[in-house]
């Protein structure tokens, strides 16, 4: 197949649109903090923090928000990336709810022992409804942090896998078999670029 030099300009053209269109939309990997990487199954539910930089730096890190709020414009288009954020802001949100709950029947005990002015009590029945409610929520919370964590390095990992495929697979399918230089009817030099389907 061969191209001449007007042709030719228009498929760069529309090569580079395309790239500059990626790259408008992707951000390229995602690197997570060091000690945001280390954390697994029942870690700590702090905020992660994240670099788009191909070489991180200590203060290139940025936080990603407490329901990861902040990496999902970087995750736009990606439903993988974006369900696995998803599952992390659910788990969060299920965290906040039970740290209310646990707040509440621990307020509700305290304020059974000081309801009566003359004397304190420890053990009546609205205090054990709130010593068990108390106790649920806090195995609850055994639960719902197990895979929070994991949650949000999926999202990324997913970020980053997608990243690579479409980095290599798109430019592979696009990528001429054999390049060359042909001579057009009228001798000028031309590209000639052949595709294999």
């Amino acid at each position: 197949m061969r191209v001449s030099g007007r042709v030719f300009l228009v498929i760069l053209l529309c090569f580079a649109g395309l790239s500059h269109q990626a790259q408008a939309q992707h951000t390229g990997p995602i690197n997570l903090a060091p000690d945001d990487q280390e954390r697994g199954l029942n870690g700590p539910q702090k905020n992660f923090y994240f670099s788009l930089s191909n070489n991180p730096t200590e203060r290139s890190y940025q936080n990603a928000g407490f329901f990861g709020q902040r990496l999902r414009p970087y995750l736009a288009g990606e439903p993988d990336a974006l369900a696995a954020l998803g599952r992390y802001r659910r788990q969060k949100m299920l965290f906040l709810a039970e740290r209310v709950v646990f707040v509440s029947a621990a307020g509700l005990y305290g304020q059974q022992v000081l309801s009566a002015p003359d004397r304190q009590q420890y053990f009546n029945n609205t205090q054990k409804v709130a010593l068990g409610v108390a106790a649920a929520s806090l195995l609850t919370n055994i639960f719902v942090s197990r895979n929070t964590n994991t949650h949000f390095q999926r999202a990324v990992a997913a970020h980053n896998v997608g990243h690579t495929a479409r980095g290599t697979g798109l430019l592979r399918q696009l990528q001429p078999t054999a390049v060359g230089v042909a001579a057009s009817a009228t001798g000028r030099p031309l590209l000639a670029l052949r595709w294999s389907l």
